[in-house]
């Protein structure tokens, strides 16, 4: 059977933000600090005991469950008379694990019967290389090393998912909602760079001069693209829309004009967008209620976590906004969360 995905939206995920895999990942922890010569074996064995256990969700899995129902419009996605397979919307499992401990993650996949068929099963290997292998558009994960890895390949959008509280359970999967940030996600990262050098002013100067002018792409501009040229082969009425797709960001006038008129410029119609100014961003979060929200900034993600699925996009390590923002951060092993580098002082560090 052949596989066209020319087309196809390919999402890849960590075995951990789709499923909680704290419990078994703190237990091998425990193993290497302890008995190091002999951990791997004996996490072997002791996966080998729990692989038909159920799997609780992880933070990407309303994401995941809400892009695959897309498939259920697509007239050529895989049947048992199939001759070319070209799904809407293809989702590859990543895990570090090898494929013998991997098991409980195939088994669950199938417990909640997602139609994941594609995995890579690397064995603590770098992901990074994987992802043009597997022509990956996104790439979600709860390892911030694996993230930083593929942000710096540029081969794919990228993001780290939070361990979120909110009860996933409660967001639909009947329409697929995604809210993106502005610059530095979106549109690159000048905007938000002449902001933390120079002040709100230079760059409401800078961006009225410029209105007519598009703002340069940004690392999830391509996949706004390409969601958008998806959204527009599905049907569409005021009573069903499978895709809704937000603009949430701090920018406010003068410089709204020029970010609507650069998606514009790639093509793309946003359903909504907000230019908060400023504003807190958690308000418009919960009512439009995202599967998964796209922000740079620690100080979003940590305001809107408690309420909505988040993820923190990096940057490149080269990019001089690493010095304002979450590279001054640290990253607690056991809640997969970042917290503050104290040693950086808060007065040294612009939000907007």
């Amino acid at each position: 059977m052949a596989v066209d995905f020319t087309n196809t939206l390919i999402v890849a995920i960590s075995a951990t933000a789709l499923f909680d895999l704290s419990e078994s990942e703190n237990h091998l922890l425990e193993l290497l600090k302890n008995n190091p010569e002999t951990a791997i074996k004996e996490f072997r064995d002791y996966m080998a005991l729990r692989e038909n256990d159920k799997l609780e969700i992880g933070a990407g899995f309303p994401l995941i469950q809400a892009l695959l129902n897309l498939n259920k419009y697509c007239e050529t996605c895989p049947t048992a008379y199939s001759k070319v397979i070209a799904p809407l919307v293809e989702v590859v499992i990543v895990s570090k694990s090898s494929p013998d401990t991997g098991i409980q993650v195939l088994n669950a996949i199938r417990d909640y019967g997602l139609t994941i068929s594609r995995s890579a099963f690397i064995s603590g290997s770098p992901v990074a290389p994987y992802m043009e292998d597997f022509k990956v558009d996104l790439f979600l994960t709860t390892n911030r090393e694996d993230a930083q890895q593929v942000a710096d390949a540029g081969v794919c959008a990228c993001a780290i998912l939070d361990a979120t509280p909110v009860n996933t359970y409660q967001l639909d999967t009947h329409q697929l909602r995604i809210a993106f940030d502005g610059d530095a996600v979106l549109f690159d990262d000048s905007g938000e760079l002449l902001y933390q050098q120079k002040g709100l002013k230079a760059f409401h100067d800078r961006e009225a001069q410029m209105r007519d002018l598009p703002i340069e792409k940004g690392p999830y501009a391509e996949l706004l693209i390409k969601l958008s040229k998806l959204q527009e082969r599905l049907p569409a009425s005021p009573t069903e829309r499978p895709i809704s797709i937000a603009l949430v960001t701090a920018r406010n006038a003068p410089a709204d004009l020029r970010a609507i008129k650069t998606l514009r410029n790639w093509g793309v119609d946003v359903d909504m967008a907000f230019f908060l100014g400023g504003l807190d961003k958690t308000a418009v979060l919960k009512t439009f209620a995202p599967h998964i929200f796209f922000d740079d900034s620690i100080n979003h993600i940590n305001a809107a976590k408690n309420f909505v699925p988040t993820a923190l996009v990096p940057y490149q390590s080269t990019s001089l906004l690493n010095r304002y923002s979450h590279s001054d951060a640290v990253l607690d092993s056991k809640t997969l969360r970042f917290v503050p580098n104290l040693s950086v002082p808060r007065s040294q560090i612009k939000h907007r």
